[in-house]
């Protein structure tokens, strides 16, 4: 099992009260939040290996170098001139270390890889799986994992983590007309303005599931713009053409990585926390409280 773990600490962030506060006064709803759902997914799916996957960058150079547009609405100047930081509530970032310390002290393996997204980190642990993979995350992004023979799913959470949509390739083509891989198509003809990917002009996810059905692919498509005998619309050929520039690089930005390096380290979900010691004083210092304990003996059971 693989954690998109922000999406998921930024729902229990959003869904906790934050009323919820350590001794200090400080607020833990995301910290406490995202302990009660790792407890409820190991209780519900029993994960041989768990993950907690982690954007070492939230916005890469890289996809910024071929969109500068990629999550551009989301940056916050801290200073005039100063670094990029991602905007994000001013009570949770104090809380994203806590969950750092406390996954670490657990024995939860935590992944993250510099210059990439959780979900390259995602994309490469699928990749190199030999088993089936459940991927927890509210990131409609990652549907393009999906694979009915390998065992790979998305678990999206549509309340909490207790009712989750299975994604599946029939629940993929039932909604969106595509598979897995088909998906990377669909997503940035459609854009995604979350994101800061314009997509299409014209095209919203219903054409670009009829385009796609009709033409195959991206490649397809963009050959049916330069056949006069196609069945595009004037429309639909001109908005194609005049977004050459975008098509040719966002399949890039949009896939995610598979050959991201992650370092070699064990899986296995823990059954006994790796520093007792550490996780007392956490408690203890934040309040974590039931929860921890919960998911403690979750864990051994």
């Amino acid at each position: 099992m693989l954690l998109d773990t922000a999406s998921l600490y930024y729902r229990a962030y959003f869904g906790v009260p934050d009323s919820i506060k350590g001794p200090d006064g400080t607020p833990i709803n995301a910290v406490r939040g995202l302990l009660d759902f790792i407890d409820r997914l190991v209780k519900d799916h029993r994960p041989d290996e768990l993950v907690a996957c982690w954007d070492n960058d939230w916005r890469p150079q890289w996809r910024v170098d071929l969109i500068p547009s990629y999550k551009a609405h989301r940056v916050a100047e801290e200073v005039e001139d100063g670094p990029d930081a991602e905007e994000t509530p001013d009570t949770l970032s104090p809380q994203v270390p806590i969950i750092e310390d406390v996954l670490d002290a657990l024995g939860i393996a935590r992944i993250g890889a510099d210059g990439y997204e959780a979900d390259d980190v995602i994309g490469t642990l699928t990749h190199q799986a030999r088993g089936p993979v459940d991927i927890v995350t509210g990131d409609r992004d990652l549907y393009q994992l999906v694979d009915d023979k390998r065992g790979i799913r998305i678990l999206y959470p549509l309340k909490g983590v207790a009712s989750l949509q299975l994604t599946d390739e029939a629940w993929l083509r039932e909604k969106y007309a595509v598979d897995g891989p088909g998906y990377v198509d669909l997503a940035l003809l459609r854009g995604d303005p979350s994101d800061g990917l314009p997509g299409v002009p014209g095209i919203g996810e219903k054409t670009a599931a009829k385009l796609l059905d009709q033409y195959g692919d991206l490649a397809g498509i963009m050959a049916a713009v330069d056949d006069p005998g196609s069945k595009l619309t004037p429309s639909q050929r001109r908005r194609l053409d005049e977004s050459r520039a975008y098509v040719a690089v966002a399949p890039k930005v949009v896939r995610v990585a598979t050959d991201v390096p992650v370092p070699d380290v064990d899986f296995a979900l823990p059954h006994e926390p790796l520093d007792p010691a550490a996780v007392e004083e956490l408690a203890a210092r934040w309040g974590l409280g039931g929860s921890l304990k919960r998911l403690l003996t979750t864990l051994q059971g």
